[in-house]
Parts: structure tokens; sequence; C-alpha cells
């Protein structure tokens, strides 16, 4: 058995692949490399102009599924696509219902200054005109008309009551009142009783008569005072249209070519004359709210609220961090008074729909499934593809509270969700309504193929992080050290990890290191001492296991022999950093009926796929010994001083080896360790964290007296293609002072192990005497003697046994 050349424990950057002195030669790539898929995706979804094809992007943290997506944005957006602003003006018809104008970019802001000047002029200028002598004589004069009418009128009636020894009198303010005359006083109830009979019918037909007369002329004068007001309306709105009129005009000019605009410009028209008192009283309410909503002194039914508008026609890409109902929704402010709570168009506000709308809005997929409410209204919001304006107290309360009902607002925008795949499997089970709206999902990748012309990609690529990060430059041979450390991060030679986030950090480290030297690149050395670092801050745990390791607290042997002893190997992670052990299996035998004892199952410290890699050993040991005869031996099996649960199928390998050892007698080389799983028919199957494992054990020879030169460790053949070690473990073994063997069989494993071949069955099953398994069939063979010579005895002494 030949231990692994150097080139396959590690795989080193040619250099002659990366045609660059430094990352300055490079062209920064401006796509995220190796996502070709996840981009196919989000320009197919982004392309097509029907409803539902929102995406959801799929990938763990880091992987740059935000800045892929900014950036294809940043260069794929649709530049034939038009932005909108969004304004609220008042409906003078319908106070509660606000109208909504859509218009042209940049629009918007322009319609409210040019409301603003209006309105400005209009607070100058009516107070000045309407109480100015011009306007106030021609109001007297109209006055002292309807007056002069008025009393001409009840003159004629007051002169006819007098004829008729009868008074007309004010009684109240606008009502009249007959009264019968006793010469100059009018009659007392006791006078008018005092008069005959004929008298007294007389007045009353007398007064009959006249309140016929009376209740005519107080008709005609009811009717003078409407032609009154509306010689007051004519003249108010005569002399409004002489200041404000031809400004309305030039700015229903300005705006012809939007309708929807001209027709409020008409309106305010026309509710100016109907509302004159709001610029000639001093109205504390309309100034309560303009101070609370930080406002300008502007009338409020005259404000135009520019809900969104666009400094550009660049179509709006928004990236919502925070998705509470109201940031997304929008929201009506409230302002109170005095006791009372008012509101009015000019205080909704908009959300991140509505800043988006008609282009593109990205959010996290967590954090709008954790606020609530919020998914329910975006699934509502995108199938009728309408944002409505409603506050969150009216969603979750049952109060009948006054508030707006705004026109709603037209939507049209892509909705782009971060998650992981648990949450997109969640959504897809529990959610029948997300498969409709989120037809496309954006799959990212956690790694991408090495050849040389990946490596040059990722040069580009890490050129960018570079630029984008404003970091010092780096040298080919730092950038050789970062794509090997990739590769690392892969866990295969021929990968490379596509985690941004990590890659980011670690230049963002060698970056400082280097700037602490004074150097002007980054070098591999600074590269080699940003990893160094970051391993020395993570490693406290890794430091007091190994520590145990060096006091003999933890028993381990690497060196001389044992039976049933052998090195098996695991990998600890400790937020997010990961270290190999080594754990000493051990196997004893003893007679039985051939069962296979898994003491960490039996005491609930074993995971499921260990019991299940314990059960496939056992069908291993019964298909090579007991196919024919039963097995009289039984053993048990442990990982010692293991006080945690344990999991994975990894030891499985060093388990059979262990019991095969137990089984013959013949001991275990403790210089070697061993990982991998097997299957029935004693193939070795691979394993994962293989560099961890092969560095722990590494760690662990120096630490028990240094190293030997016989060490090493057999792993998986399967596996060496996920070799990238430590610098020292493969100097180590170019001195040759330490190895790692590939195995792909159990008799490989058991032959270095036991340092004796394992043996191969002749074509009668019988395997050589001196071989492992030879010694085990010998074994089994004199145990089942030993029992058909037992059960002789027995019915020797018992002749009723049968």
């Amino acid at each position: 058995m030949k231990s692994l050349p150097l080139h396959q424990l590690y795989k080193s950057c040619v250099l002659k692949e990366l045609p660059f002195k430094t990352t300055r030669q490079l062209e920064p790539l401006a796509e995220i490399v190796g996502q070709n898929r996840a981009q196919e995706a989000v320009r197919f979804a982004l392309a097509m102009p029907h409803g539902g094809y929102n995406v959801y992007a799929v990938g763990r943290n880091g992987l740059g599924k935000r800045t892929m997506m900014l950036r294809y944005l940043e260069h794929h957006v649709d530049t034939e696509q038009q932005s909108h602003d969004w304004c609220y003006v008042a409906n003078f018809e319908e106070p509660r219902n606000p109208k909504l104008l859509k218009l042209p970019s940049g629009k918007g802001t322009q319609l409210k200054q040019d409301m603003e000047k209006l309105m400005a002029r209009l607070v100058k200028m009516i107070p000045q005109t309407f109480e100015g002598d011009s306007f106030l004589e021609r109001a007297e004069q109209l006055k002292n008309d309807y007056v002069k009418l008025q009393e001409d009128e009840l003159e004629k009636v007051a002169n006819q009551a007098k004829r008729k020894k009868v008074r007309l009198t004010i009684s109240t303010p606008g009502g009249y009142r007959l009264v019968a005359m006793n010469g100059e006083e009018p009659h007392t109830a006791e006078s008018f009783q005092a008069l005959t009979q004929e008298q007294r019918d007389k007045f009353e037909e007398v007064i009959n008569k006249l309140e016929k007369k009376l209740r005519q002329v107080l008709r005609k004068l009811a009717d003078w005072e409407q032609e009154y007001a509306e010689k007051q309306q004519a003249l108010n709105q005569e002399t409004l249209e002489g200041i404000s009129g031809h400004q309305i005009d030039e700015l229903k000019e300005k705006y012809k070519e939007l309708p929807d605009v001209t027709a409020y410009l008409e309106a305010v028209r026309k509710d100016l004359a109907e509302n004159l008192d709001i610029f000639l009283e001093d109205d504390e309410e309309q100034a309560a709210i303009a101070y609370a909503s930080l406002d300008k002194k502007t009338p409020r039914r005259y404000i135009v609220n520019v809900l969104v508008h666009q400094t550009s026609n660049e179509v709006p890409v928004v990236v919502e961090d925070n998705p509470t109902y109201h940031n997304l929704f929008g929201y009506v402010e409230n302002v109170t008074y005095k006791g009372t709570v008012f509101t009015d168009f000019s205080l909704i506000r908009p959300g991140s729909l509505h800043k988006a709308n008609g282009g593109y809005l990205l959010m996290d997929a967590i954090k709008v499934l954790e606020q609530p409410f919020v998914w329910d209204g975006l699934k509502r919001a995108l199938r009728s593809r309408t944002l409505q304006i409603n506050s969150l107290e009216r969603e979750l309360t049952l109060s009948g509270t006054i508030s707006i009902e705004a026109e709603s607002v037209p939507l049209d925008v892509k909705i782009v969700l971060f998650g992981d795949r648990e949450t997109w499997m969640l959504l897809q089970e529990y959610d029948s309504e997300f498969a409709e709206l989120f037809r496309v999902t954006a799959d990212f990748e956690n790694e991408m193929y090495r050849t040389a012309e990946s490596q040059l990609q990722y040069a580009k690529f890490i050129a960018s992080l570079v630029v984008e990060k404003k970091l010092l430059h780096c040298n080919t041979r730092a950038v050789a050290r970062v794509i090997e450390h990739s590769a690392r991060m892969a866990d295969h030679q021929d990968r490379l990890s596509l985690h941004a986030a990590d890659i980011a950090n670690l230049l963002r480290e060698s970056d400082f290191w280097a700037r602490q030297a004074g150097a002007r690149l980054i070098t591999e050395v600074h590269v080699e001492r940003a990893l160094e670092s970051a391993r020395y801050r993570s490693s406290r745990i890794r430091d007091q296991f190994y520590d145990s390791i060096r006091d003999g607290t933890t028993l381990v042997t690497t060196s001389g022999t044992c039976v049933g002893q052998v090195n098996a190997l695991s990998v600890l992670s400790t937020g997010g950093f990961e270290f190999g052990l080594s754990n000493r299996v051990t196997a004893t035998c003893y007679y039985g009926d051939g069962a296979v004892m898994d003491i960490e199952r039996d005491v609930k410290l074993g995971g499921n796929i260990h019991s299940k890699g314990v059960m496939i050993l056992s069908s291993w040991l019964a298909s090579y010994f007991a196919v024919n005869d039963p097995m009289h031996l039984s053993a048990s099996l442990t990982m010692e001083q293991n006080y945690g649960e344990v999991d994975g199928d990894s030891a499985s390998l060093a388990e059979l080896v262990a019991l095969i050892s137990s089984l013959s007698g013949v001991p275990v080389r403790q210089d070697l360790a061993i990982t991998g799983s097997v299957n029935q028919f004693g193939e070795v199957q691979p394993i994962g964290g293989v560099n961890e494992k092969i560095e722990g054990f590494f760690a662990t020879c120096e630490l028990k007296g240094g190293l030997t030169g016989t060490q090493g460790v057999i792993i998986p053949e399967t596996n060496v293609q996920n070799l990238m070690l430590d610098s020292e473990v493969v100097q180590a073994a170019r001195n040759g002072k330490f190895a790692v063997y590939p195995v792909s069989r159990v008799d490989e494993a058991v032959t270095l192990l036991l340092d004796k071949p394992a043996g191969k069955a002749n074509d009668k099953g019988r395997y050589p005497r001196q071989s492992v398994f030879g010694i085990i069939q010998q074994r089994l063979e004199k145990m089942r003697e030993h029992e058909r010579q037992e059960h002789a005895r027995d019915e020797h002494k018992d002749p009723s046994i049968h």
C-alpha cells in the first residue's frame, strides 16, 4: 500500500495560468462570478411582462445574492420603461376620498411648487383685495340696494297696516309681528277684550289680510336675499378671477397634456370662490395641523401631496431592509389638536411599494414573514395589482375610527425575495399562492468548477472586490493563495467556493495586515497572516481539547499496537470554525449469539446515521463469517471518552477494524488513524471534513511526543479529490514524517492497520490460515466445535434433549 504523493495532498495554483502581475491589470467583473443559472433566471423573470413572475433568490447568506441582483439591475434595467410621480390632491366633492394624480417623473414636484406659488400669492392678495376700498364699496352698494328694497317693501306693508290701526313690529331677528293699536299704544290683552265683538272681529280680519300680504313680501325678500347672495358670490368670483384666473389658466396651459391635472385645476378655481373664508380668517385648526406635520402654512385643501417623485426617468430599484406593514404599504399620519385627532390627504405617507412602483423591490424573505399582516398584504397587492393605503390599526382592531380612504395606486412592480432553501420549501409546501406569485426561482450555486479559465474569472472577481471595498491591490501570489483557500472552503481540489462574503472578509483582513506592514500591495504573506489570525481568534475550544490530549486527560495512543483499539477521527464545529480530533474506538468480544452491541446507541448518545453505520458493519461481518453456520462470538463497540451525542457514519470503518482486531486477536497499529464509512459489500465510502480530520491527527501526533515517521491517516480513496491540507502537514509528508493512505475496500484498511494480510477466500470459502480473516475463521470454527461438543455432552447426560 502506497501513501499519496505530494501533488495529491494539495492542489496549488499554477502561476503561469494567471497572466497578470497585480489585480490592477484586471478588468473588474460587472457580474457575480459562477452564478450563470441564477442570472439566467433573473433575466427571464425581469423580462417577462406578465404578472406573477416575481423572483425568489435561494441560497445561504453570503453568496452575493443581493449584490448580484443590484449589479444586474444596474446594467440591465429596461430603459424603455417610464417612471412616474404619484400625487394625492383634495377631492372637493368627497373629502374622505382624495384623488390620485399620475404624472411623468419630475412633474409632481413641479405641480406642487406651482400650487404653492399660486397659494402664496392668493394668501397675500385675497385679504388685500377683499378688504380694499374698491371691493368694499361695491359690496356695500350691493348690500345697500338689497336693504333698500327690503325696507321699501316692508314700509308699504307697515303704512297699509297703520291705516288700518295695526302696527308692524320686529319680534325676532328675521321675524315680523302685526299688533292691533289702541291709539298710539298696542292693545293689551285686557284692553282688547274690552272691545266689542264686532271691533275684535274687524281687527282679526284686517290682521289676517295683512299677514297674507306680509308672507308674500317675505317670500319676495327671500328671493331677493338669494339674488343678493348670488350677486355677492359673482362679485367674489369676478374679483378672485382678477387675482388668480390668469395664473390658473397658465397652469392649465402648462399641464394641458395631463387631463387629470387640468380637471383638478378647474376644480380648484371653482372651490376657491366657495371657500374664501380660509384666506380671510385665521383658522387655528389648519395652523395646528400645518405646524404638527411640518408643512408650510399653505391652505391645506390646496396642497399637492407628492407621494413619490423621481428625479430622473430611471427605473426605481428599492431595497427594503425593514419591511414592516407601514414601511411597505404606506400609512396616514394623524394630528392631535385640543384633544381631537385630525387627518387629511396631505398626511398620507408612501411605503416602499409606492417608491418601487414601475421598478423593482428587493427584500429579505424571513423579515417579510416575521412582520404581522405583511405577507398577506403583499400577496393581496400583487394579485390585485393595486396598492391601497390601510392603517395597520384597521387590520388589527374592529374600531370604526373615521379615516380617509385614498384612491388606490395601480401597482406594477417586480418583487425579489432573498431567502434560504428551508424557507423556500416551507412556502412551497404551506402557501398555495406562493408558487403562483413567485414563479421564478433563482438558485444560487455554492461552488464552481476550478479550471484555468474559471481561476482567471475568479481573479477578476477578486479584483472587483478590491475595487468595490477600496482595498490595496493583490499580486499574483496573493490571488493564487486566495484561490487555493477558496478550494479548501469548497472541500474539493477542483471546485471553488462562491461564498463571496468569506472571500471579501479575507481580502479586508489581508488589506489590514498589509497596511500594518506599510506594504503597497497585498502579498501571499498578508493573506497567510489573515488566515492565521482568523484561526487563532476562533480556536480557543480546539486548544482546550488539545491541552487535554497533551496532559493525558484524553487517552490517545500514537505509537505501538493494541488489540481491539483504533484511532478514529471526528470533526467538531464551534461557531463556523471546524477542527478534527482523534477518538479512540474500542471493541471487545465474548461468547454469544453473534450480535454487535452499540453502546452509544443503547445509552441514546448515538444518532440515527451512526446506528445505521453499526448495523451495516454487523451485516458485513455476518456475510463474511456466518453465511452457513451461526457466529458464536458477540461484540460490543464504543467511542471512549465520548460524553455527548455523536452522529454520522464516518467512524464505521474504524469500528469494523476494531471488531476484526478483537475477533482475530491481531493488534492494531496505533500510529495510524482511520476514517471512512462502509457498505454491506465492504466498499469504503467517502466522508466529510477529511482535511480537518487529517490535520487533527497530525496535531495529536505532535502533541504526543512528535512525529516518528510511521504515522499517518487512512482515508477513503474517493476523498483524495477533497484534499487541500495545511502547509505543515504537506511539509511533514514531503519530509517523510507523515503519510496519507487511500483505501477503497475494508480488506485494504485491515491489511494496513493490522500489519497483516486481510486474506482472500478461495473457491471453498476458506481464507489463508495466517491471514486476519483466516484467524477469525479458525477461531469461529473452534467455537462451533466447542458448541457441538457441549451439545453432545448434554444429550449424553439427558437423552430427552433433541
